[in-house]
């Protein structure tokens, strides 16, 4: 049995611990620019967060799901198990986006939990019924068919090859099928139509949970990693010329540049923790790692609670309970900018300390 990879969890709290750092500022007018996702093509180092955190769910999966296999458990049993999961994530995922009003004719139903979900449930079944070559080839077949479709195919009263905000054929399939249950009203970051190479992404970390449970020795796995991150991070950037790195489209370019990085950043964890035992700066990583879903989800139903909560100034105005620690506890010493990064960094203080609690009562949340 392959024991459980530490790096990998701290990996995942390294991962956790960013999207809580630049989804809590205390000011989304105050943001510095590499905490806040790029405007549109290009990158930010926000925009590796979410890519690398499917990069990790692929990786996991693939070890639970041959420990289990190794224990006896049946497709049937690891498909049931699949659904189940993405079904909780995803219903998590709604209850967040509606929290406290729960407005059915408006209420957004996809979101990040609601990816993860789908992504999970798609890549379960895959690994399940399918074999690693059949899997190489649906990466493939995803990355190039889905730089087709999004170049070629015209979209109605704008035409074929559109890649900006509007017009392209992601957002008018999210208008048709999604409507009004959008993050905006023109616009969904995890759309229809993107959640496809999202796909791809989780399935590379498939094939790396793979190569990590070869019998391969250690240094021979962490410069495989290495030396694949870069080219794959290097194929990312070459085909940008015609299918530009985007978060927001998910483009097959994204999918390389993100899932390369992952690795290079993965291999040095790795080696580090799992290779030269060096672990002792991860434990906040652990942390955070090892009960990854409940933190981003209590994350993200603590700062909607502050949010909904009002509190009235010395002059009469009223404003969130969140604006109002932000200027009071914050920007009054810091300034705006530098107080809203202030805040973000004690948000996630605060979840740290938290779920350190759980860590050390050993408590893990298993969905």
């Amino acid at each position: 049995m392959t024991p459980r990879l530490r790096s990998l969890d701290a990996f995942r709290g390294l991962t956790i611990a960013g999207m809580l750092l630049v989804n809590d500022p205390g000011s989304w007018s105050y943001v510095y620019r590499p905490l806040d996702h790029a405007e549109w093509n290009g990158w930010t180092p926000t925009d590796l967060i979410f890519p690398f955190f499917l990069f990790i769910v692929g990786i996991s999966l693939t070890l639970s799901f041959a420990r289990r296999m190794e224990q006896g458990a049946s497709p049937r049993d690891l498909l049931r198990k699949v659904a189940a999961r993405a079904g909780i994530i995803f219903a998590l995922g709604l209850l967040l986006n509606g929290f406290p009003h729960y407005n059915l004719s408006t209420i957004r139903i996809m979101g990040v939990l609601q990816r993860i979900a789908v992504v999970y449930l798609i890549t379960g079944i895959l690994f399940v019924t399918t074999g690693e070559r059949v899997q190489r080839w649906i990466v493939a077949g995803v990355l190039v068919g889905y730089w087709a479709v999004m170049t070629l195919v015209p979209v109605p009263g704008a035409g074929a090859g559109i890649l900006e905000r509007q017009g392209n054929l992601a957002q008018w399939v999210d208008q048709v099928v999604l409507g009004a249950h959008r993050w905006k009203p023109d616009w969904d970051p995890e759309g229809i139509m993107s959640t496809f190479p999202a796909v791809a992404t989780c399935l590379l970390g498939v094939m790396t949970g793979r190569w990590l449970r070869s019998d391969r020795p250690a240094v021979e796995k962490a410069l495989g990693m290495y030396v694949w991150g870069v080219l794959a991070m290097l194929a990312g950037v070459g085909w940008s010329i015609w299918f530009p790195i985007n978060k927001n489209l998910w483009s097959s370019t994204y999918v390389l540049f993100t899932a390369g990085f992952a690795l290079v950043l993965f291999a040095t964890i790795y080696y580090l923790i799992d290779m030269r035992g060096r672990e002792r700066w991860a434990w906040p990583w652990y942390v955070f790692g090892t009960n990854s879903i409940l933190a981003f989800a209590a994350s993200g139903l603590f700062a909607r609670i502050l949010l909904i909560s009002s509190v009235t100034k010395a002059d009469g105005s009223t404003v969130s309970l969140y604006t109002w620690i932000y200027e009071r506890g914050f920007a009054t010493w810091a300034g705006p900018m530098n107080g809203s990064l202030a805040f973000a960094i004690a948000y996630v203080a605060l979840f740290l300390g938290a779920m350190a609690v759980v860590y050390e009562k050993r408590w893990f949340v298993k969905i």
